[in-house]
Formats: structure tokens, C-alpha cells, sequence
């Protein structure tokens, strides 16, 4: 059983699979990255100085009691946080596709690649084809 999970994980498909995990993993945490720290930012003067990630809509505020002790926490909607993650897809989505289409264009090329056989070759197939009929 252990050598036969070994030729499994050993695939090369598997590995490739577990590297692109990672690989995927890491720039979504660059698009992360560069979403807060560099776009965001950057829009936040077009939008007239408001900060897009920290743009939340209070459904119902906290209720604190006379002591001063929160009895009933507020409910949020983190707006902000949801535009941010959905640029991040977008951005995450159509890197994904160019690298899918570049891909595509290669597999494409690869398969035009060959082409007729030589004419002695074709003359050959021919001959041999010509001599197994006359044998029969």
C-alpha cells in the first residue's frame, strides 16, 4: 500500500498540481498586497478621500448597557473588504486566462509542428505496399 501511495504522489501531474497551489497561493497574496497597499490608495483621491477598504454599512448599532459593557455587538457589513477581494479575483481571473491562452497558442503551434513525411519515405510505403499485394 505504500509503495503504491509513493508511485502516486510521486506523479508528475500531482507535483505540478502541488506547485501551481502554491504558486496561486503566493500571487494571490501579491494582488493582495497590491490591491491595499497601491490601488486602493491610489483611488482613494479620485473617490474624493475616501478610503475604499474601510467602507462598511451598520446594519444595527452595538447596544451597550448602563455599565458601560457591550450586550449586543454591531452588526457590519464590511463593504470595503468585499471590493477589495473582488478586484483581487478580477485580477487573479484574467491573469489566470492570458496564461491559459498563451498556453493554448503554444499547444496549438506544437501540434501544426509536423508535417508530411519525406517524399522517399512516402515512394517507400508505396513499394512495400505494392510488393505485400504481390505476394498474395
Amino acid at each position: 500500500m505504500f509503495k503504491e501511495f509513493k508511485e502516486f504522489a510521486m506523479k508528475g501531474n500531482l507535483i505540478d498540481m502541488a506547485v501551481g497551489f502554491v504558486m496561486g497561493g503566493a500571487f494571490a497574496t501579491v494582488v493582495t498586497a497590491f490591491i491595499q497597499g497601491v490601488f486602493l490608495p491610489l483611488l482613494a483621491p479620485i473617490m474624493g478621500g475616501m478610503d475604499l477598504s474601510s467602507l462598511t454599512f451598520t446594519i444595527s448599532p452595538e447596544v451597550v448597557n448602563a455599565a458601560g459593557e457591550v450586550t449586543q455587538p454591531a452588526a457590519i457589513i464590511e463593504l470595503g473588504l468585499f471590493i477589495s477581494a473582488l478586484i483581487s479575483f478580477i485580477i487573479v481571473a484574467f491573469v489566470m486566462f492570458l496564461i491559459i491562452k498563451g498556453m493554448n497558442a503554444m499547444k496549438k503551434k506544437e501540434e501544426a509542428a509536423p508535417s508530411e513525411p519525406p517524399r522517399q519515405e512516402v515512394l517507400l510505403e508505396e513499394i512495400r505496399n505494392l510488393l505485400a499485394k504481390g505476394a498474395k
